[in-house]
């Protein structure tokens, strides 16, 4: 059996500070990867949500304005003037809970691309059909795919997710936990450059 740390991020495909965050997240998994396994879960950040993306305007481009001034990071802000596309962080939850059943090595690299999909390109994320090239660049029938996404099992699936972010006490996005023979720590919540994270992971791996 493998006894190795578990590595847990919590996240959420349209969390802009995941998004952030993301290319530090990168370097940790791939420094971390021979000491620890990693677990993807999604937190749910507005799940169901309804409210048009226009009506979050003021607050989004202020939060957007500041993850890009710490990280980097590209947005693109025009899909903040949509008033039929809401903020309902459900659908790319769910269409990573669908490449997790598909093809598990390729889901941290669907939902990282996923970030993109919304800050970058601004895909409406409840459409089928704005994962269709990330699906097919990935090797995924896009077909099986959308037949999985669209099926009332996999609604019901992600709601797991969801859950288990609660049940280890995340409240915020993005949340890094270590698990280990000592149980289960915090190793960061929020952005944090990988160097500390690392730091920290050393710390608490034995």
């Amino acid at each position: 059996m493998d006894k190795k740390p578990i590595l847990i991020y919590v996240g959420d495909p349209m969390c802009s500070w995941c998004y952030g965050f993301s290319p530090e997240l990168v370097k940790v998994k791939e420094a971390i990867k021979e000491k620890a396994n990693f677990e993807l879960v999604l937190g749910g950040l507005r799940p169901y949500n309804t409210q048009p993306m226009v009506e979050l305007k003021p607050f989004l481009t202020k939060h957007w304005h500041d993850v890009s001034e710490r990280s980097g990071q590209v947005f693109c802000y025009n899909i903040l003037d949509s008033t039929s596309i809401t903020y309902d962080t459900e659908p790319p939850s769910r269409a990573t809970v669908v490449v997790r059943a598909l093809a598990p090595d390729k889901e941290f690299s669907f939902y990282k691309q996923s970030h993109s999909l919304f800050y970058e390109e601004n895909k409406n994320m409840h459409l089928t059909e704005s994962y269709r090239d990330l699906v097919e660049s990935l090797g995924i029938n896009y077909d099986q795919f959308k037949t999985s996404y669209e099926s009332e099992e996999m609604k019901e699936k992600i709601k797991e997710d969801f859950l288990r972010a609660r049940s280890l006490g995340v409240q915020s996005f993005p949340t890094l936990l270590l698990h280990n023979q000592h149980g289960t720590q915090r190793v960061a919540a929020g952005y944090s450059k990988a160097e500390t994270i690392l730091s920290k992971i050393e710390e608490q791996l034995f």
